[in-house]
C-alpha cells in the first residue's frame, strides 16, 4: 500500500508538472500573438531557422555552383533579368538567393552556439562572484570591467589575426568576448536572492553550497540571462558580419553574408543587388531577434505587462 500511495503521489506530480508547463506555454504564445513587433520578430527569426534547416531543399542552385557566363545577372524583374536567378548573381555567377539561404545556417550557428558558450562561462562566474562576494567577487569583476574597457571588435580582430578565421574559431572569440555580460547580469540577481528568506531557510535547513546554488539560486535567474541571451544573439550575427566583411570570418567559400558584401563592394556601382539582398537579410534577421528580445524582456519582467498595442 505504501509504495502504491509513493507512486500515486509521483504519478500526481509529473502530471501537475506537465499541466503547469502547457499552461506556461499557451500563455506565452497568447502574450506573443497580441504583441504586434514581438509577433513580426518571432515570424523573421521563424523564417531565418526555417531556412537554415532546410536549406539544401530551399535553395535553387549551389552556393558555390560558379556560371561564367550568368556573371552579374540582375534580379529577375530588371530588364536583363534570368527568371533561373530571382535575385540576380554575383560576379562569378552564383546564384544570390541561394547564397543568402546557406548564409543563414553561418548566422544561426554563430549566434546559437557563441552564446551558448558565453554563457557556459558568464552564468558559473556571476553565481560565484555574487553569493560568495568579498575578494573572489571582487576579482571577476575587475576582469569584466577590464574586457569591458576594450572595444570588442579590435579585440575580435586581434584575436582573429592570431588565430585566424574559420567558425570555430569566431565562436569562440565571440563566446568569450561576451561572458561579463551573463556575469554581470547573474551577479546582480544572485545578491538580490541572497538576501531572501527562503534562502536562509535552506542554509538552516543544512542544504550544501552546491545544491543552494544551482537548486534555489539559478533557477531565478534565467529570466535576465534569457533577456541577455537574446539580445546578444543579434549582436553576434552583426559581429560576424562585419568579421567576415574584413576577411576575418569564415572560410571564402563558405556562403556568409558578411563575406557577400565584401565580395560585393566593387561592384556597388553596377551591380547593387550582390550588396543590397545580403544586407537586408542582416537587417531583418538582427531587426527580428532584437524584437523577439523585447517582448521576452516585457514577458519575463513581472512589473511590465505585454500590451496588445506594441
Amino acid at each position: 500500500m505504501g509504495n502504491d500511495k509513493v507512486q500515486k503521489e509521483k504519478k500526481d506530480k509529473q502530471q501537475y508538472n506537465r499541466s503547469n508547463f502547457m499552461m506556461k506555454v499557451k500563455d506565452f504564445f497568447k502574450n506573443l500573438f497580441r504583441s504586434r513587433t514581438g509577433f513580426l520578430g518571432f515570424i523573421l527569426v521563424f523564417i531565418v531557422i526555417f531556412m537554415a534547416i532546410f536549406a539544401p531543399l530551399l535553395a535553387p542552385h549551389s552556393p558555390r555552383q560558379l556560371n561564367l557566363r550568368e556573371r552579374l545577372t540582375p534580379p529577375v524583374w530588371m530588364e536583363e533579368g534570368n527568371s533561373k536567378f530571382i535575385l540576380g548573381t554575383d560576379g562569378v555567377g552564383r546564384d544570390i538567393l541561394s547564397r543568402i539561404i546557406y548564409g543563414s545556417r553561418i548566422s544561426v550557428t554563430i549566434g546559437i552556439l557563441s552564446v551558448l558558450l558565453g554563457t557556459l562561462i558568464g552564468i558559473p562566474m556571476g553565481l560565484v562572484a555574487g553569493f560568495y562576494g568579498g575578494k573572489v567577487d571582487t576579482v571577476i569583476m575587475r576582469l569584466a570591467d577590464v574586457q569591458m574597457s576594450f572595444p570588442f571588435i579590435l579585440l575580435a580582430m586581434y584575436l582573429l589575426s592570431i588565430l585566424g578565421g574559420g567558425l570555430m574559431n569566431i565562436i569562440v572569440v565571440l563566446g568569450i568576448g561576451t561572458w561579463f555580460k551573463y556575469a554581470r547580469a547573474v551577479r546582480g540577481q544572485v545578491l538580490y536572492i541572497n538576501e531572501l528568506e527562503y534562502i536562509d531557510s535552506a542554509r538552516a535547513l543544512g542544504s550544501k553550497t552546491f545544491r543552494i546554488l544551482f537548486r534555489h539560486v539559478l533557477p531565478n535567474t534565467l529570466a535576465p540571462i534569457i533577456v541577455v541571451a537574446s539580445f546578444s544573439v543579434a549582436a553576434a550575427i552583426l559581429s560576424e558580419a562585419g568579421l567576415s566583411f574584413v576577411g576575418l570570418g569564415v572560410n571564402p567559400e563558405v556562403p556568409a553574408w558578411g563575406s557577400m558584401l565584401s565580395e560585393g563592394r566593387s561592384y556597388i556601382r553596377t551591380a547593387w543587388w550582390i550588396v543590397a539582398f545580403p544586407g537586408v537579410a542582416i537587417t531583418l534577421t538582427v531587426l527580428g531577434v532584437n524584437l523577439l528580445g523585447d517582448f521576452l524582456r516585457d514577458y519575463l519582467d513581472p512589473k511590465t505587462e505585454v500590451r496588445e498595442t506594441q
